[in-house]
């Protein structure tokens, strides 16, 4: 089931209510991307829509990466370049041939270059209206207040399990809560990172970390969690902050980083 505020972008599309340019905070930019890929079938389906849909090729053509009027924007040895931006404004330059619209998607948007994001901002500041772009990122206090401002701003925000009884039935979140209740008052580098240590498996680790992403989502939406001490102590762009910092360690536990040194740098950053 796709995010309700993605799903109203269809029906904004059909009563030609639609911006020519979203930037979409999410707290998982992969899922994002995939739901926002089935919003984009839907818009560009030349038939009535279906999850699997055989009537068109339209559908395929998205999920092959050949579609030429639909073009996603993707890090290149971890940013994205100039190059790429003059590559779409090129390919994007003529009218869409196989559909109504020309659609970019520029994943991971805080990983625009200098000159890749001012690049991007003329690109934005005479928009045509045949173009339509989505800009993903994990912290939307980071990008450039220059693309911001030419942008309709959603949030995309999901639970990490769905069952959120399994979440309070796990036997390691009373070991997180306490984690964080104490990370929270005392930032102490060592004393903290013991706490998690006795959990010597990668793939525990990371289940902890997930847990650390749902209690501050939790916090976020909702204002409040059983056992936490600290969410009194915290704005809403403090927690924003934490959950994007969340999602980068898990993001570097599953490139096999040093788990000692992510959880140091967890303290450090949080500190800060």
């Amino acid at each position: 089931m796709k995010n309700s505020s993605l799903k109203n972008l269809v029906e904004l599309y059909h009563e030609n209510r639609l911006s020519h340019a979203y930037l979409i905070e999410t707290n998982d930019v992969e899922k994002c991307f995939k739901e926002l890929k089935e919003v984009i079938k839907e818009i560009f389906c030349l038939d009535c829509f279906t999850e699997k849909c055989e009537k068109c090729n339209i559908c395929n053509l998205i999920d092959q990466n050949y579609l030429p009027s639909f073009k996603v924007i993707e890090a290149i040895d971890s940013t994205i370049k100039k190059e790429q931006i003059l590559d779409l404004k090129k390919t994007f330059s003529s009218m869409p041939t196989y559909t109504k619209e020309n659609i970019y998607v520029i994943k991971e948007t805080l990983k625009l270059t200098s000159s890749s994001a001012n690049t991007m901002l003329k690109f934005l500041e005479e928009p045509e209206e045949h173009i339509i772009g989505f800009f993903i990122t994990n912290n939307i206090n980071n990008v450039l207040p220059t693309i911001k401002s030419r942008c309709e701003t959603l949030k995309v925000y999901y639970n990490l399990d769905d069952n959120l009884e399994n979440i309070y039935e796990n036997t390691k979140l009373n070991d997180v809560i306490n984690y964080l209740n104490n990370i929270e008052e005392n930032k102490s580098i060592i004393e903290n990172k013991e706490m998690l240590l006795k959990y010597n498996d990668r793939e525990d680790i990371k289940e902890i970390f997930s847990l650390i992403l749902f209690i501050y989502e939790d916090i976020l939406n909702y204002g409040e969690i059983n056992g936490i001490n600290f969410k009194n102590k915290l704005n809403y762009k403090n927690i924003l902050d934490r959950i994007e910092l969340t999602t980068r360690i898990i993001e570097d536990l599953n490139y096999n980083a040093n788990i000692e040194l992510l959880l140091d740098r967890f303290v450090i950053e949080l500190g800060e």
